[in-house]
């Protein structure tokens, strides 16, 4: 089994980048493969609203000048998908928000071939607007009807400079339980029935004041 996990920060190692990874860890540990794929520091244009991708039926967009066709045919491939950006304007960053409009468009005017696949989301912000850029990744993921594992609280994790996120004690153990109930969905979706559930962890508790 395969997870793509999706970076949608400009920075290739950015806290959204630690925070795929910490998810990444356990899914590895439990021998599913995962790949990290970071768009968030390309030039993707948004969609435009043409239809040809409905219209064509070739699992492409026709607009041109970016790796977008290469990048669904990954999602497409994939079990599972991990959606990462980091919070701008308690929001969604403009280019990863360019690519999941159209990648995800792309998809459904295809037969929807995200459907009852695994999908999860995170993100990762200084303070607060999380939630927000939280929610809105998820809209894509119910949309494409994707089975969506949890953390134990949202998945969004708090830190300024890159690394600053490993001392949220809280956000780290969100991660890791995301991960892992993300692998223990993968299993279950692909029919290993007899696969036991994740221990429930001991939930650790931070605010902002250090």
């Amino acid at each position: 089994m395969k997870v793509l996990a999706i970076n949608g920060s400009p920075r290739k190692e950015g806290n959204t980048y630690h925070a795929l990874s910490l998810v990444a860890d356990q899914l590895k540990g439990q021998g599913i493969e995962v790949e990290i794929l970071h768009v968030g520091n390309q030039l993707v244009r948004g969609c435009t609203g043409c239809n040809m991708c409905m219209k064509n039926r070739d699992e492409k967009c026709v607009i041109q000048g970016d790796d977008l066709n290469l990048w669904v045919q990954k999602m497409k491939e994939a079990d599972g998908i991990l959606l990462g950006a980091p919070t701008y304007y308690a929001g969604i960053p403009g280019t990863m928000k360019s690519f999941l409009d159209r990648a995800f468009y792309v998809a459904t005017a295809n037969g929807n071939f995200l459907r009852h696949k695994v999908g999860a989301a995170l993100t990762a912000v200084r303070r607060t607007g999380g939630i927000n850029t939280f929610d809105q990744l998820n809209t894509y993921l119910n949309y494409s009807e994707m089975h969506m594992p949890t953390g134990n609280y949202w998945n969004v994790i708090h830190g300024t400079k890159p690394g600053d996120i490993l001392a949220d004690a809280e956000g780290v153990q969100t991660m890791e339980v995301l991960g892992q109930n993300m692998a223990y969905l993968l299993k279950m979706t692909a029919g290993n029935t007899g696969v036991q559930p994740p221990e429930m962890a001991r939930k650790i508790y931070t605010n902002f004041i250090r």
